[in-house]
């Protein structure tokens, strides 16, 4: 039997013993009682009775073990020419800090203080301020709109918002202050401060004995102390788009949440602890929490805060850059980046500029990985390249190849198998296990291992709704796929992006791999439309390389005969059509419902988390040059 053999089996017939073991990388206040509390099934908790704070496992102990003048935070912003590097010690003398400036403003454990702001240091400071006060913090993308910002203040109810004047964008700076204003007028709640880190491209209006300044008030602040919490007390909510357009406030404590983070780096990523470790995510994302502030710093390791984009600042070779400056080992990112790269840079004639050799692996995740892209990046960067799936739910990885374990083979288009604590199904809609290739719903038997949601923030219900009722005893993950004989996992598509094809069922992500095999494609979009005859059929999106001018017809008519080729008669794949785009989130997902939408003749939802809306015009003209929306019979 293998190493992973040996480690999954004991995850999940000894779940208690594997993360008791793992809970001895962590420092607790006061030992733990149980390590797992079965006494509300289906609402597992993780380490009932221990308390800890999880700031201190972050800062304040690599302090303590004489590790304070190593390197926790290099802050890098091609936006703005600045880069800076936070040692263990300063990271801790500017988090007790404006923990103090919180304290200041009223804060107490298990008040609420929510986050606005851009990809800077003050953003992961005010996070781990919070989490040194036992404080909830609740995070959001700087730049969401102000009627949406403004539900989610509803919902979390915060004592302070802290928020910056501005974000900055590649061509333009983007004031964060009034739409923070118009949201606190929105709101039904209202915080009682603000704390405003004015940054100089473009300054803020504060409202008298409503605003402070940051600087102001961190030069006036006396330092805070760690305060010992319960390890079943929420460490944050990170809110997820509901699809009844109330937000879904994902809560994670803080106990599971430490002991999962710090046993994934290591086992999970491969890295050793003062290794650097980049993810060129945002802070507003999961990925952001997990592996820009979290994990990293509960290993003591090195974090980077990356305040650009992998084009346009300045090129396609920006994050080889990076990779090469501060000697990144371990990088993670979104398909989506090596996407744009790949489309700007085709040949990766830039990376030739920079010396990536250090670099000993990149993870994918965010989005399905498409094989074309798993192969361009493991030819450029000739080191292991893991797609690895999990969910904002989840926290933290549910199937990946685990380097720091065994490296497995890759399987391109599988993100391998399911990391120990995970235990991965996948059944039919009655509930029943499905043949190895078949599709079906993908699930995890119950309980959660460490670092997942143990609830939503005060909607209990609504998370048994959203995630157990549906098969009880697991978790449903909305995602539809399948597990083949070797026990790889292949998330095809959410299960409401498979297509029926004259009850053929298709998966939308088996379809976008055929089209981006095209080498002129530099990624796709399938959805699944509205077809009288065969119930649905699917349309294709394809984005081309630079520099490609072919007649678009030509290259469509090729991405059909590749389909037939590939898929068969059975797809029914006939229409392509080429865009400048896709319709993304700020986290590069592909908005396919918005697509199908806009193809089936309806009015979309559109999600708050769009990138750019005016993409959405550019997708609507190219779907009424192949007849899209079609006449409905009744019409």
């Amino acid at each position: 039997m293998n190493t992973y053999d040996e480690v999954y089996r004991r995850s999940i017939e000894d779940p208690e013993g594997f993360w008791r073991e793992a809970a001895e990388a962590i420092h607790w206040d006061q030992p733990f009682e149980k390590v797992l509390d079965q006494s509300r099934v289906p609402f597992y908790r993780w380490f009932k009775g221990g308390k800890l704070n999880t700031c201190y496992n972050c800062v304040d102990r690599h302090v303590e073990a004489g590790r304070g003048d190593r390197a926790a935070l290099i802050y890098d912003s091609p936006l703005t020419g600045t880069k800076d590097t936070y040692s263990y010690a300063r990271l801790q003398g500017e988090v007790s800090r404006f923990a103090g400036v919180l304290r200041g403003l009223g804060v107490e454990k298990g008040d609420r203080v929510l986050i606005y702001m851009p990809m800077v240091p003050e953003a992961l400071i005010s996070m781990l301020a919070c989490a040194r006060l036992g404080a909830v913090h609740s995070v959001v993308f700087g730049g969401f709109a102000a009627h949406e910002l403004a539900k989610r203040i509803d919902d979390a109810t915060p004592k302070v918002i802290v928020s910056a004047s501005c974000g900055i964008e590649p061509k333009r700076v983007v004031p964060y202050k009034p739409m923070l204003d118009q949201a606190i007028e929105l709101a039904k709640v209202k915080p009682t401060s603000t704390v405003i880190l004015q940054r100089e491209q473009a300054l803020a209006e504060l409202t008298p004995g409503r605003d402070h300044d940051w600087a102001q008030a961190m030069a006036s602040a006396e330092p805070a102390a760690c305060v010992p919490v319960e390890a079943t007390d929420p460490l944050y909510i990170l809110y997820t788009s509901g699809t009844t357009g109330q937000p879904k406030g994902i809560v994670r404590d803080n106990g599971g949440h430490a002991v999962a983070l710090h046993w994934s780096m290591k086992h999970v990523y491969g890295l050793e602890p003062d290794q650097v470790y980049w993810a060129a995510s945002d802070v507003g994302w999961v990925v952001g929490h997990s592996y820009i502030v979290y994990g990293p710093l509960l290993y003591g390791a090195t974090t980077v805060l990356y305040e650009g984009k992998p084009v346009g600042t300045p090129d396609a070779g920006a994050f080889w850059r990076v990779i090469q400056e501060h000697g990144v080992k371990v990088f993670f990112t979104a398909p989506t980046a090596f996407r744009a790269i790949k489309q700007q840079d085709p040949d990766a004639k830039l990376l030739a500029d920079y010396d990536t050799s250090g670099l000993d692996a990149l993870f994918l995740a965010g989005e399905r990985c498409d094989p074309d892209t798993l192969r361009w990046a493991e030819r450029n960067l000739k080191v292991p390249v893991v797609d690895h799936w999990w969910q904002t739910e989840t926290g933290w990885a549910i199937a990946a190849n685990p380097l720091g374990i065994e490296q497995m083979p890759v399987k391109a288009g599988s993100p391998t198998k399911a990391v120990p604590g995970w235990h991965v199904k996948i059944l039919d809609d009655t509930g029943e296990p499905v043949p190895a290739g078949h599709i079906g719903n993908i699930v995890v038997q119950l309980p959660l291992p460490p670092g997942s949601l143990p609830t939503l923030w005060n909607a209990e219900e609504r998370y048994r709704q959203s995630y157990l009722d549906a098969f009880p005893g697991h978790y449903t993950t909305s995602d539809a796929g399948m597990m083949d004989e070797d026990g790889y996992i292949y998330v095809m598509a959410r299960t409401d992006d498979v297509i029926n094809v004259a009850g053929h069922r298709l998966s939308t992500g088996a379809l976008e791999e055929v089209l981006a095999e095209h080498p002129q494609v530099a990624e796709a979009a399938v959805i699944g439309v509205h077809d009288d005859f065969r119930g649905q059929v699917p349309v294709g999106f394809v984005v081309l390389n630079a520099g490609v001018d072919r007649p678009h017809d030509d290259v469509v008519a090729e991405l059909v005969q590749m389909m037939r080729d590939r898929v068969g008669p059975v797809a029914a794949f006939k229409v392509a059509v080429v865009v400048k785009r896709l319709p993304k989130t700020r986290s590069g997902k592909v908005l396919r419902r918005t697509m199908r939408a806009l193809a089936d003749g309806e009015t979309p939802s559109v999600p708050a988390t769009i990138e750019d809306p005016g993409v959405l015009p550019e997708i609507e003209q190219a779907l009424g040059t192949v007849g899209y929306p079609k006449p409905h019979p009744a019409t």
